[in-house]
């Protein structure tokens, strides 16, 4: 047991590591080629921060694990919405502009019961698994088009987040161009490693301590996936910019269940377990429809708002590990 848990931890360590690598390199490496701060945002740094969950699901898609794919996918955005959103409120109350709520949040509800509704009856197709990816290049061309002139969307919020949080690490200093692709190059070797570490661990844990690899996926996985956005909107609320944290949550979700979900389908289509489908999936529902109501009572999560979340969140980890 103790070699799977020091896989695991190593997978963890690696993969965040190579994440921010990826971000650093990509960023600066955007920079040097003209793109605008909007587009990076909207593309390299939203892919960056989602790429310790991609390349864990796609590991696991490939060793024929399922259930820690598709629990990565739902158990990160529980993390997002629950453990993540209830920690920023608990430090700032969260004001909550309408139009990123309804247009990003709006969005990620309607993947969400769409993933449910397909995993529930027909199975998960490679078609539908294009048409997510489709629909996220879609999301992403409209929000540039839109945020050009209004930038208070999710991806826009996103992208100041990670301003925030590398301000003190000097991401934009002067630095010759061949170093900037090495730290890129750097990232993508160490997610790639830490993936499969991460897996491999997992797998291992899962049989040696008799919890399936969905219960797995939904809760340790998912929340050392969730470390870089954790640690993103805890610092934003720290600074103040509550609306930040929002958006890097929202954004997140997004990119989890279009991209990640996307291509975990195209890779390995067919059934989800049950666990996740009957209870990760309606639960994931349920929270973006609480987020829903608790925005729109006051247009801001407060403090005990925030502490319920957590609340939950702690609840369904103690559920998945007794119950499920």
């Amino acid at each position: 047991m103790l070699i799977a848990i020091f896989t695991l931890l190593a997978g963890f360590v690696v993969l965040i590591g190579g994440g921010e690598l990826l971000v650093r390199g990509a960023v600066r490496v955007a920079e040097r080629a003209g793109m605008s701060e909007l587009l990076i945002g909207l593309t390299i740094v939203g892919f960056g921060t989602s790429a310790p969950e991609l390349v864990a699901s796609v590991e696991a898609a490939r060793a024929g694990s399922p259930g820690i794919a598709w629990g990565n996918v739902v158990g990160s955005n529980l993390a997002n919405s629950l453990l993540i959103l209830g920690t920023a409120s608990l430090i700032l109350p969260m004001v909550v502009p309408r139009g990123p709520l309804w247009r990003d949040g709006g969005l990620a509800m309607l993947a969400t019961i769409t993933l449910w509704f397909v995993a529930s009856t027909s199975g998960i197709t490679v078609a539908i698994g294009s048409g997510f990816l489709l629909l996220l290049c879609l999301y992403l061309g409209y929000a540039y088009w839109a945020e050009r002139t209004q930038p208070v969307g999710a991806s826009a919020l996103h992208e100041k987040a990670e301003s925030l949080e590398v301000t003190d690490t000097h991401l934009h200093d002067e630095q010759p161009l061949w170093r900037s692709v090495l730290t890129l190059i750097g990232g993508i070797v160490l997610i790639v490693a830490g993936g499969r570490w991460l897996v491999e661990g997992a797998v291992d844990l899962a049989r040696l301590v008799g919890l399936s690899e969905a219960v797995i996926g939904l809760t340790v996985i998912a929340i050392g996936t969730s470390l870089p956005e954790l640690v993103t909107s805890v610092i934003a609320a720290y600074k103040g910019a509550s609306a930040v944290a929002l958006g890097n949550v929202l954004g997140s979700n997004i990119f989890n269940l279009l991209l990640i979900g996307g291509v975990t389908a195209v890779i390995a289509p067919g059934t989800i377990p049950g666990e996740i489908t009957n209870y990760g999936l309606p639960l994931l529902i349920a929270t973006s429809v609480l987020l829903m109501i608790f925005a729109a009572t006051g247009r801001r999560i407060t403090r005990w708002e925030g502490a319920i979340l957590l609340i939950i969140y702690i609840a369904q980890l103690v559920y998945n590990v007794v119950a499920v």
